[in-house]
């Protein structure tokens, strides 16, 4: 039975019994930029690490802090160890939830924001559903529900090579954090 996972820089972990010390920032950056938003069903490839580009450039047109920037950046950073399951199917597996909550409570940690607030986390989710609704309409064949949300940013919604947002990922990461990894 398999219960670790080999991460693109080669550490051998336990997904489901990941600690802070398990993340690695040059592991997300880069499964981040290679996993498309949508299952795939866009127009075009737009990766999970473009969509938290956005919505970390969109905190910070926001005025927001340092620390909700570079929590905007990683809030989806449990799927670079676990994947992408669309939200009409996540939100009815239990038992993903947890898993997911738990990484991205190591990834939190790792980073420095292990003491995220309700009302961060809810502005943090607002600029995610937010991105979402502007992202629809671009990026999907069906419209949107209306007039999406007004942006502060221009999110680069094109598509990108993957190593283009892998290394702007790691570069904001790094930016915001202020230390190597």
């Amino acid at each position: 039975m398999y219960e670790e996972m080999c991460t693109y820089s080669g550490k051998m972990l336990k997904p489901l019994e990941i600690r802070p010390e398990d993340i690695s920032l040059k592991d997300i950056s880069h499964a981040l930029s290679l996993l498309c938003r949508g299952s795939g069903h866009l127009r075009c490839f737009y990766s999970v690490g473009q969509h938290c580009i956005n919505c970390a450039r969109e905190a910070g047109a926001r005025g927001w802090g340092r620390r909700l920037v570079l929590a905007c950046l990683v809030h989806d950073a449990s799927e670079a160890y676990i994947s992408d399951i669309i939200r009409p199917v996540k939100q009815h597996l239990a038992g993903y939830m947890e898993i997911e909550e738990k990484i991205l409570s190591a990834v939190y940690e790792h980073f420095g924001l292990g003491d995220l607030s309700e009302e961060e986390y809810k502005m943090i989710r607002r600029i995610d559903d937010e991105m979402l609704e502007n992202e629809i309409p671009v990026l999907m064949s069906r419209p949107g529900n209306g007039i999406p949300a007004k942006l502060y940013s221009e999110p680069d919604f094109s598509q990108r090579d993957m190593e283009q947002v892998e290394k702007e990922y790691a570069a904001l990461a790094r930016e915001l954090t202020g230390r190597e990894e």
